[in-house]
């Protein structure tokens, strides 16, 4: 298919494809994979788009809840991105995630889609506590690589660049993309397309930025830790998730303007 003559676009997913840390739940979520469409529709206005991503899942539930639905869409372009779940979990087989990944490709190239997928940055780079599964990144990303390139699919590599990990690119909680973060990597996967109109800014470093004092820097540390790191590691004590109770925002093909979103920032 020539680039950017797609008709049906249907993202899979968790948060990240959901859209948290780019709008809230009151303005509505936007994401990199709604401004992904966007580039979509700028070369195709007849573009219709579905986001089936629920936050919170994991690599097995994102297969097991969405990908037959996504199948029944009929797309003719997909996009798939899950495991950061699965990373941190105390539990985490990359063979067995990759392998969840690898039948999403397998199937929805077998069905006539293109696929998109991406690569994760290194996590212990955007939040210190979190290098003791910088390994499980380096690792499920080698396999992600090598399963897209077993079945055609496309991958936006956005982890090994330095500006995937600046600070800017992310939210306050440091596990989702900010409205900045999003619209890069909607951007890396224009390009990666190879959509009309697509360039390589989205590579580029931001400006130099004054790094914090190191007692700033210690006690933004402590409130991240009281924030956000607490009641994750509560929920999953109590055996609970931030998707739970959600539904899918977007789960019929409709006209890829179709839906208000927060603008752009």
């Amino acid at each position: 298919m020539p680039s950017g003559e797609y008709l049906r676009y249907v993202a899979l997913g968790d948060s990240q494809t959901e859209g948290v840390g780019d709008g809230d739940d009151t303005v509505g979520l936007r994401g990199w994979a709604d401004r992904f469409a966007e580039h979509l529709g700028a070369v195709n206005p007849g573009l219709r788009y579905a986001n089936l991503a629920v936050r919170g899942r994991v690599a097995a539930q994102v297969h097991a809840e969405q990908l037959a639905p996504a199948l029944a869409l009929r797309p003719d372009l997909a996009s798939v991105v899950a495991g950061v779940n699965d990373l941190l979990r105390p539990k985490f087989d990359a063979e067995e995630v990759a392998g969840h990944l690898e039948e999403m490709f397998a199937a929805l190239t077998a069905a006539g889609a293109h696929v998109v997928t991406l690569t994760f940055p290194d996590v212990g780079k955007i939040a210190p506590i979190a290098r003791p599964v910088r390994s499980r990144v380096f690792d499920i990303n080698a396999r992600i690589r090598a399963a897209a390139a077993r079945h055609g699919v496309t991958v936006a590599d956005f982890a090994p660049l330095a500006v995937a990990t600046d600070p800017r690119l992310w939210s306050e909680d440091r596990l989702h993309a900010s409205p900045l973060g999003h619209a890069r990597i909607a951007a890396a996967a224009a390009y990666a397309l190879h959509l009309p109109g697509s360039d390589q800014a989205w590579s580029l470093p931001l400006e130099t930025q004054a790094r914090p004092a190191a007692l700033r820097a210690a006690g933004a540390e402590v409130r991240w830790a009281a924030g956000f790191l607490g009641p994750w590691i509560g929920r999953r004590l109590r055996g609970r998730s931030s998707g739970d109770g959600r539904t899918a925002k977007r789960p019929e093909l409709l006209p890829w303007g179709a839906v208000a979103v927060p603008p752009a920032s």
